[in-house]
């Protein structure tokens, strides 16, 4: 039969085992949870530092559109292929095309 001095620690044991798991997986405040949180932090101001980034860079372009008239010109050219009467554009691009013989939409080959 076990002792009463057993029983005691082992009720304190019990006990401490619950609490334990009781604070690290059950409840709001659980170290789980702070352990979510502070990984979602970190995410956040991450994701803070891009649009601050993004806001400073596109800030420069605007200060950069009201004082030099020829970069509004600069723009018009190479984002949406605007051209003068005289030139012509040529695009050239890095994207890898795909193309299977057996679809290939080719006039000359039969």
């Amino acid at each position: 039969m076990i002792s009463l001095y057993h029983r005691k620690w082992l009720k304190y044991g019990i006990v401490t085992i619950v609490a334990i798991l009781l604070l690290g997986v059950v409840g709001e405040n659980s170290l789980w949870n702070v352990h979510r949180n502070k990984r979602r932090i970190v995410e956040l101001k991450d994701e803070i530092k891009e649009y601050t980034d993004r806001y400073n860079n596109d800030q420069m372009q605007i200060r950069l559109l009201d004082s030099d008239p020829n970069a509004m010109r600069k723009i018009a050219r190479e984002r949406y292929f605007m051209k003068a009467d005289d030139e012509d554009i040529f695009v050239l691009s890095d994207d890898p095309r795909t193309q299977t013989p057996f679809n290939s939409n080719n006039e000359t080959t039969e």
